[in-house]
């Protein structure tokens, strides 16, 4: 499934500037004017990155980011503002958690690059996550395992493998037991079918 980028700017002409030069870009692109129309949005369907003007009426992007940073906390929020002061900046990426801050007017070319990049890292903190959680469910059911069979110490390897102890039997001597075991029970079958068929 493709991925969503939502794009949030008061500035109409703006969003549609935009959409058409990322129309190419391996994303869809949806807008919004506003920070209640961009969450209105992420409640209906799933969104992989968010860019936001700063100043916007209603809702500043740093108010809208921490909302989503809360909310959708796998969304990556991208800043793109004409208004690029250090209190600015500074607000995007304390309240807001910012991937990354871009200026108007920016470069396409650079901004969609830095989309392509936000939605890598995104699929990375993804799946660090799925795989944390698999690790801490495994890791729950070894430790019930080990309290139903009563194992009090389990030695693990670097990988977290459990590994077993040397066992005490010579195993090479105990195959060739079983494998002479084998052939005598074979001969003692053999032995006992002429009596069977002469009965």
């Amino acid at each position: 499934m493709k991925h969503s980028v939502l794009l949030v700017d008061d500035d109409a002409h703006l969003l549609d500037g935009l959409r058409r030069a990322l129309h190419e870009e391996p994303y869809q692109v949806v807008t919004a004017g506003s920070g209640d129309a961009a969450l209105e949005i992420l409640a209906a369907r799933p969104v992989a990155v968010v860019v936001a003007d700063e100043e916007m009426p209603g809702m500043r992007g740093s108010q809208l980011f921490a909302r989503i940073k809360a909310t959708y906390p796998d969304t990556m929020r991208v800043m793109l503002t004409g208004q690029a002061s250090l209190e600015v900046a500074m607000r995007a990426i304390n309240d807001g958690h910012a991937y990354r801050f871009f200026t108007k007017p920016c470069n396409v070319r650079e901004l969609a690059i830095g989309l392509r990049q936000a939605l890598v890292q995104r699929t990375l903190v993804v799946e660090s996550r799925r795989l944390l959680q698999t690790v801490r469910r495994q890791s729950a059911a070894m430790d019930a395992l080990e309290g139903a069979a009563g194992i009090t110490a389990v030695e693990r390897d670097a990988s977290g493998a459990i590994v077993l102890p040397d066992a005490p039997v010579d195993l090479d001597r105990l195959l060739v037991e079983i494998e002479t075991e084998l052939v005598r029970a074979d001969e003692r079958l053999r032995s006992r079918a002429p009596e069977a068929a002469g009965r």
